[in-house]
């Protein structure tokens, strides 16, 4: 409010004095605001205009170029005013306008640079209220491509700013950051620190909370489950239905993650990860299954389709996977038994 009552001020005085600029460069003949704009400049250029009034001044003649996408003029204008005063107090903001400029025309590589500039050589700049500081952090995270500087953006984030952010997402990601980098141990003490926050929504990934758990159950329990091939597991889940031994089913299956549910169901449903006992449904006699796995069996997953289990729905594909956990080079590529889906499959 204090920058536009100035600039008002002195706009009246700047429309009567000013009939000519230097700056044609930035004007258009066709602009119905050409007045005005030759008056701003003129303000611009007059050096008893104080530093508030001048900030005032280029947020005025920036927001004119943007809305005329007039990214050009916008760059050459801010760079100047940079250039020429490199001490000027309002140069972060400057500099993230440059950056907004870079953006919208698609040069994000180089906005990402801006933005990184701000960070390393400004102190932060507070501007209604907004921290640039922190506009800068979460502009990155978005732009940069390296999950390490990700990391390093992030931790700064919750360093600095942790009543800005949603603590649970900035850890959940930083988890998925260090697994990428094949920081085992760091994916892990993020995805701890991040389980309390499980009310979190995070953005994209509503399986959030499973995800974690699984990965800190995986890392931590011994995963004697798991197979060499998935012809040794069958074998083994085969012979324990023909004999009906439930006590051999229970330890068959998997330790982590293991699920039941039927075809419509999600995965991250409330009753869908469950300890299950066998006994309960194999009451009826002899439980069958099929000779050869579904067609939709490939090298990665497999369902082997059974019937003749008791309660209302017969028949159950039991789920097989290979384990997708590079933390663990021992298991990573194994086979377990992941999970059954009751009913016929959906075609």
């Amino acid at each position: 409010m204090r920058f536009n009552l100035v600039l008002a001020a002195s706009l009246c005085i700047a429309l009567a004095a000013s009939c000519s600029s230097p700056r044609d460069y930035y004007l258009r003949s066709a602009d119905a605001d050409a007045a005005e704009l030759k008056a701003l400049f003129g303000l611009l250029d007059n050096p008893s205009t104080g530093e508030e009034e001048r900030f005032a001044v280029i947020q005025k003649l920036g927001s004119s170029m943007l809305e005329r996408e007039d990214y050009g003029r916008l760059v050459s204008l801010i760079t100047d005013e940079i250039e020429n005063r490199p001490e000027a107090p309002y140069n972060a903001m400057h500099m993230l306008t440059l950056a907004w400029a870079y953006s919208k025309q698609g040069a994000e590589k180089v906005a990402a640079l801006y933005y990184d500039r701000i960070l390393k050589n400004y102190t932060d700049l507070s501007v209604n209220g907004e921290s640039i500081h922190y506009a800068c952090l979460r502009r990155l995270i978005a732009l940069v491509p390296e999950p390490e500087r990700r990391i390093e953006f992030r931790r700064e984030l919750i360093a600095r700013f942790p009543d800005k952010i949603d603590m649970g997402t900035e850890l959940f990601f930083m988890g998925n950051e260090y697994e990428s980098l094949g920081e085992w141990d760091a994916a892990l003490d993020a995805y701890r620190r991040f389980l309390p926050y499980y009310s979190s929504e995070i953005p994209g990934r509503p399986d959030a909370v499973r995800y974690a758990r699984t990965f800190i159950d995986l890392a931590t329990i011994p995963k004697t489950w798991t197979h060499e091939s998935l012809d040794s597991l069958l074998t083994v889940v085969k012979q324990a239905l023909l004999t009906g031994n439930t006590r051999a089913l229970s330890r068959l299956r998997a330790g982590v993650g293991f699920f039941a549910m039927d075809w419509y169901q999600d995965l991250d449903s409330g009753n869908s990860q469950v300890l299950f006992d066998f006994g309960v449904f194999m009451t009826g006699g002899r439980i069958y299954f099929s000779d050869t796995l579904d067609p939709s069996s490939n090298a990665r997953e497999a369902f082997l389709r059974t019937w003749g289990w008791t309660e209302r729905i017969s028949i159950w594909y039991l789920y097989f996977r290979k384990v997708d956990f590079p933390a663990d080079p021992e298991v990573h590529g194994r086979w377990e038994w992941a999970g059954i889906y009751f009913g016929e499959k959906l075609q």
